[in-house]
């Protein structure tokens, strides 16, 4: 389709002026730019189709281009509602209301089991409030009520494919074997390849706990390792489980850790494994995060067993910053870190391949014993949401409903039950609302 390679210049043409303006952006936005703003850094190789492609729309847009280039060094570039690549983390602009926009964004969302459609209430209450320019395509999936059919799970996959964003409450999974071994969970995570799942765990400024102040930051590998739904019964009565380790994804899991340590300005990356046990398994894990690190001199690098690490992080978490690890110890490391700052109410998640990106909160727990009593906290979801709409670079709004949701929990007033108070959620979603801080639309 492509033939032989043609050089940039061959599709971005003008003056010279122009083409040095044009080709000092375009290098910019390709080398040093993150393709993802919430912490996937992918660098195209030039001689993929992706990047081939962004070299066409640069074509197309040439004068825009131009113009843009021109300004940079001139008069200040005034935010608009669109989906772009942001070129700096100027905070001024996160400050600015943005040019009304023609039109809306489309995200999928799957509010899932348990308490999840009440928390995609809250998140909808709180965007009308806020006049967030996003429009949700609902699907409602779920393994455990009569919602479970491949069409379903079919359009769900179409939409998430299309829009390139989601928001997801949690598809419970039922304990007992229905003849397939990978739940909807899984195949969706395989069919997107959601490879990485982000967790950053942080203190609430006004809600107490055994560690205050307390940032780190926990990334799993989630498309292999312990959940590759690779189990038989090889006799009767002896149930062989397969843990599947490649160095392809142990790598890019890796590199994903370092990339994100490097633009979000931390310090070390920790690999979390058993390698003293699993020493086929885990030791390629353990010796491709060794290997990726040697690529990122100014970025400490440890390794800690992953039973250790459970107990550093309830006696000291603060000697870490970034962690990473294969995918059943992050599902655990999550649900424990989560509850060094509050429980699974506080803390926001998200997943990323290359194309698509799906936010959720970070431990995943349906709350089923909750549903219709009006007491899920929903901050969890709400920060979740609040880094979706950073990611499409709704930086006001997003920041709008974040200092909302943070400014409830530190006024101390109305709080759920698992942070100590008596406040339902709908108390909760009121208190955010009446706190949106808004200012007036250009």
């Amino acid at each position: 389709m492509w033939g032989r390679q043609r050089p940039l210049h061959a599709f971005v043409r003008g003056t010279e002026e122009e083409d040095t303006s044009v080709l000092a952006l375009v290098n910019a936005l390709f080398v040093g730019v993150a393709i993802l703003e919430n912490g996937y850094t992918l660098l195209y190789d030039c001689h993929t189709a992706s990047t081939r492609f962004y070299f066409m729309m640069a074509a197309a847009l040439r004068r825009n281009l131009v113009s843009l280039a021109k300004g940079l060094t001139g008069v200040a570039i005034k935010p608009l509602c669109v989906r772009s690549l942001s070129l700096s983390t100027n905070q001024n602009a996160s400050d600015t209301p943005p040019a009304r926009a023609d039109s809306t964004f489309k995200v999928t969302m799957v509010p899932g089991d348990g308490v999840g459609p009440e928390l995609m209430m809250a998140v909808k209450e709180v965007f009308k409030g806020a006049d967030v320019p996003v429009e949700f395509e609902e699907f409602h999936l779920s393994e455990v009520q009569n919602m479970a059919s491949e069409e379903k799970l079919d359009q769900v996959l179409t939409s998430m494919k299309n829009n390139k964003v989601a928001i997801k409450g949690k598809i419970h999974t039922p304990m007992e074997y229905k003849g397939e071994l990978a739940s909807y969970e899984m195949r969706l995570r395989r069919k997107l390849d959601l490879f990485a799942n982000v967790v950053h765990v942080n203190s609430l400024p006004g809600y107490s706990t055994r560690h205050n102040n307390l940032d780190l930051v926990i990334i799993r590998e989630q498309t292999e390792g312990e959940y590759s739904s690779l189990e038989h019964e090889s006799v009767t009565g002896v149930v062989e489980c397969l843990k599947i380790i490649t160095r392809e994804k142990s790598r890019r899991i890796a590199k994903f850790a370092f990339d994100y340590a490097t633009k979000k300005g931390r310090s070390k990356v920790t690999a979390v494994h058993k390698a003293n046990i699993m020493k086929l398994g885990d030791g390629l894990f353990l010796q491709s995060c060794a290997e990726v690190a040697e690529l990122y001199p100014k970025i400490k690098y440890e390794n800690i067993i992953i039973d250790n690490c459970c107990m550093q992080l309830v006696q000291n978490p603060y000697q870490f910053d970034v962690l990473v690890m294969p995918n059943l110890y992050g599902n655990i490391i999550d649900n424990l870190a989560a509850g060094l700052v509050g429980g699974a109410g506080v803390v926001p998640g998200e997943s990323y391949s290359a194309e698509y990106a799906v936010f959720e909160t970070g431990a995943r727990h349906p709350f089923a014993q909750a549903v219709g009593r009006n007491i899920a906290n929903p901050s969890a979801m709400l920060l979740s949401a609040a880094n979706m709409l950073r990611h499409l670079n709704l930086e006001y709004h997003s920041n709008m409903v974040s200092e909302a949701v943070k400014k409830v929990i530190k006024q101390g007033k109305v709080r759920t039950r698992d942070l100590g108070g008596y406040s339902t959620t709908g108390d909760f979603v009121r208190a955010v609302v009446a706190n949106l801080r808004h200012r007036p639309v250009c």
